[in-house]
């Protein structure tokens, strides 16, 4: 960023927004972020039994315990305390090692993953919040981040993590709660955007690890932010909030509600794999062939996803940052599900024999829509002898190709199939609607979180 010539009114103006907004979020909106908070939390079940999540929790209640309790709150699926940080850095990083997390498409990135965790943990002091008010809580952290998340790639060269934005989320999230005044959240912001990970997007996606999209560190720092701001530590000024530069990515705050543009993933897999996923797919709908009959299956997608991982996988990190691995099994399931990319999954023989059919290649007209836009196109030949072109397709899940509640539904019940009874899977899904009703405690919902899985 070339400089820092400081907004006032600026920081003003978004400060009223994150500790005032709520009334005017629209109907549809409100039910729209009810729907990605659940969805995020079916995925915070499914990745519980992982590695990373199991890793994260052991680590936070070793080393992130806090010193009284009135500042601890439960692991989500857990039910150990931590610290309020602890915690949230503990369910982020689960969150982000089962990538069927929510995004929006502008971002290049997650905002639930960091948030979501980041609201049971400070919201576990609150015991009479209401669902709606913890429901115009987290819009207003969604919308935060996206803008802080734009501002960011406009004036870096680095394409960095979602951790490196969604931390100043998290911060605006825990100041809103915790009601601390105007000037202590300027330094929280401030905090967070200093200290968030700027890691590097395309190293994890060349080196698939648990690093995965940095928000268990966002959700760390932002966390830590807040309650060092809290207590008087400084910070300010958060830049890409307050500087003139960035003051056009923060016009429509309160005018555009990007809550309503957040995809919602059919699988846990890369989102920028999801276009040729969803081109196979269709291309299975509509002539009933199945993977043995597959001679030759050709993708036309975007730089990066041209990039993602193209072998057989030997960790779940691997799978999730894949394509020709995922539409594999696509071909073979008709879905891709999480045993899909785990324990059993990473030895299919049958996975592993189609992949030498499956070639990847980048395409201009798709590579000059990204970030807006993910689209691709597949072109299949069968074994008969016939051929059959996908045209361009966008990935589902988002305003350009939305998905039915009750294919929402089914995907919450897969997440969850793995960890959770189908009587708590159940009974989560039902706060979906029973949030936003009058005298709702968001309480009622977190009881279901915090016990350890059920299977």
């Amino acid at each position: 960023m070339s400089g820092t010539k400081i907004s006032n009114g600026q920081f003003d103006r978004i400060a009223d927004f994150v500790f005032n907004s709520g009334a005017e979020i629209p109907e549809k909106t409100m039910h729209r972020m009810s729907t990605l908070l659940i969805d995020t939390l079916g995925v915070a079940a499914g990745a519980a039994n992982l590695d990373s999540g199991i890793i994260a929790r052991e680590h936070t209640v070793e080393f992130h315990g806090s010193g009284s309790a009135k500042n601890s709150a439960p692991l989500l699926f857990d039910g150990r305390k931590a610290s309020i940080s602890g915690a949230a850095f503990a369910a982020a990083t689960q969150i982000d090692n089962l990538d069927g997390h929510d995004g929006y498409n502008p971002t290049k990135g997650h905002i639930g993953c960091a948030v979501v965790p980041a609201l049971f943990a400070f919201a576990e002091q609150y015991p009479e919040l209401t669902g709606r008010d913890a429901t115009q809580a987290l819009a207003m952290s969604y919308e935060v981040a996206a803008r802080a998340a734009i501002a960011l790639h406009a004036t870096v060269s680095d394409y960095h993590t979602s951790g490196a934005w969604n931390a100043l989320a998290v911060a605006a999230l825990g100041c809103r709660l915790r009601k601390i005044t105007k000037d202590q959240f300027r330094h929280a912001v401030g905090i967070a955007e200093y200290h968030g990970p700027r890691s590097q997007m395309m190293r994890e996606i060349d080196n698939p690890s648990m690093l995965h999209d940095g928000s268990g560190m966002g959700a760390l720092t932002g966390a830590m932010a807040c309650l060092l701001a809290e207590r008087g530590f400084t910070g300010a000024p958060a830049i890409t909030l307050e500087d003139e530069e960035v003051a056009a990515y923060w016009q429509d705050l309160g005018s555009l509600w990007t809550v309503d543009l957040n995809y919602i993933k059919p699988y846990p897999i890369c989102r920028w794999a999801h276009a040729a996923i969803d081109a196979t797919r269709k291309l299975m709908l509509e002539h009933k062939f199945t993977a043995d009959a597959v001679v030759s299956l050709n993708i036309k997608t975007f730089a990066q996803a041209a990039r993602l991982f193209a072998g057989m996988p030997d960790t779940t990190s691997q799978a999730q940052y894949s394509l020709p691995f995922a539409v594999a099994n696509m071909l073979l399931y008709g879905t891709i599900a999480p045993e899909h990319i785990s324990g059993e999954g990473l030895k299919n023989k049958v996975v592993a024999e189609l992949l030498p059919r499956i070639k990847v290649e980048e395409v201009e007209r798709h590579s000059s829509r990204f970030p807006m836009g993910r689209w691709s196109n597949v072109e299949v030949i069968l074994k008969d002898g016939r051929s059959f072109h996908s045209g361009d397709v966008h990935a589902r899940g988002g305003p350009e190709s939305p998905m039915e509640d009750e294919e929402i539904e089914k995907k919450f019940h897969t997440m969850t199939s793995s960890a959770l009874s189908k009587e708590r899977s159940q009974a989560i899904w039902q706060m979906r609607n029973r949030l936003l009703q009058p005298n709702t405690q968001l309480k009622e919902l977190s009881v279901l979180l915090y016990d350890k899985c059920d299977v």
